[in-house]
């Protein structure tokens, strides 16, 4: 079963003006699946995960795509990066033709932002990249496609087309996570993770670094999960697996370059000294988390000590794929100062600052105690909002709004 994906028009719309369209993300998000399901007939398809493919494009780029033509579209293009410059080359020759050029190529890379130095010395001008992670609760529920925007407007509009869930119902959704053939399918949960690990150690790991013993890696993988919605300490992760400081910098970045996390910075300007300047972290699928976790079922998280964890991964998770799925870059940033003062969402727009916190509460108390502290900054504050279990979109106070996360 195909479950509609709100990058579908971005990528259409896209290729009317662009010649190439890249979409990155981690395995098994849908990329290929999707383009493949939106393409014209005549758009042929071929994955350099293929052996005679990829060795064809390897020797000889201009023989294949000679073989292929186009439009067509390229799955696993980061494989054999070196045909970059070729499609340039035809890209180019076209447009000095005065032929249309638009949408000849479709991409596909799991190897997130490992490509962009390729793709923009390249293609620059000639391409639009999006991401795409996991299935969101929006295309889950069968809700429009919205970017997450924390003004009382915009947020009055998305609680118009809210699916109300219990916080049972939410775990559940959490510990499943949102691959889409896990969702769609009936595939066993431990079975499904288990090979996608075993595939992203063995395949995406040894193309995206030198990474010694892979098993090192499967803890510091297991390590990172358990600090999901938390502080990124390169020390201590070194100590916990016995690798070095830089090494685990390293590979913090391969992580985000596949698409596995989402790395939050922290908000910081000139005016003081005294805010924090230390990432936050967070998995983009709560589900693959869980399992490194091995939390059991999703009653065992709920009522677990990960349980606010996993919740605020969750809720952040779900506001980056809103801005994924509409082409966009989530302006989001968290505050923490050295009097340990902490927001845990800011949304920056211009000159304004719109601060979020995120709780597991129906109805949180005290949730905007920190809210005051922007003011301190100078900066010019909107509303608050406070991302919780209510059901329905309420003043907590004349500066601060409780919000329904089953709306985001």
């Amino acid at each position: 079963m195909y479950i509609q994906r709100h990058l579908e028009d971005q990528v259409k719309e896209a290729s009317a003006f662009y010649p190439v369209v890249m979409v990155c993300g981690q395995r098994q998000v849908g990329k290929s699946t999707m383009l493949y399901h939106i393409k014209e007939t005549e758009r042929r398809y071929v994955t350099l995960d293929d052996g005679n493919a990829r060795r064809l494009a390897e020797k000889d780029p201009a023989l294949f795509f000679e073989t292929y033509g186009y439009p067509l579209l390229i799955d696993e293009f980061q494989r054999v990066p070196s045909i970059l410059l070729e499609m340039k080359k035809l890209v180019d020759q076209r447009t000095l033709d005065g032929e249309k050029c638009n949408g000849m190529y479709w991409l596909t890379s799991s190897q997130k932002f490992k490509m962009m130095r390729d793709v923009s010395e390249s293609l620059a001008g000639r391409i639009a990249v999006f991401d795409l992670s996991g299935l969101s609760a929006a295309e889950l529920d069968g809700r429009r496609v919205q970017a997450f925007h924390p003004s009382i407007e915009n947020l009055r509009d998305r609680a118009r087309h809210n699916c109300p869930k219990n916080i049972h119902e939410i775990y559940e959704r959490i510990f499943r996570g949102g691959m889409p053939k896990l969702v769609a399918e009936d595939l066993d949960r431990e079975r499904f993770y288990n090979d996608y690990i075993n595939t992203y150690l063995e395949r995406d790991i040894k193309e995206l670094a030198q990474v010694g013993k892979l098993g090192e890696f499967y803890d510091f993988l297991v390590f990172m999960a358990a600090r999901t919605s938390m502080e990124l300490k390169y020390n201590e992760i070194a100590n916990a697996i016995g690798i070095s400081a830089p090494t685990a910098k390293a590979w913090v970045s391969i992580l985000e370059r596949s698409g596995v996390i989402f790395v939050l910075r922290p908000y910081y300007n000139n005016i003081t000294s005294r805010l924090v300047k230390t990432p936050k972290m967070y998995f983009m699928d709560t589900g693959l988390a869980a399992y490194l976790c091995r939390w059991p079922s999703a009653e065992t998280l709920e009522k677990g000590a990960m349980d606010g964890a996993f919740f605020e991964t969750y809720v952040v998770s779900e506001i980056v794929k809103s801005y994924y799925n509409t082409g966009k870059r989530p302006e989001l940033y968290y505050y923490r100062d050295i009097d340990g003062k902490e927001i845990d969402l800011l949304f920056v727009e211009g000159d304004q600052v719109y601060p979020m916190e995120i709780k597991k509460a129906k109805a949180p108390e005290h949730a905007d105690r920190h809210f005051e502290v922007l003011r301190k900054l100078k900066l010019n504050v909107q509303p608050g909002v406070i991302l919780c279990m209510a059901d329905e979109m309420l003043p907590y106070n004349r500066s601060a709004w409780y919000f329904p996360v089953t709306a985001v």
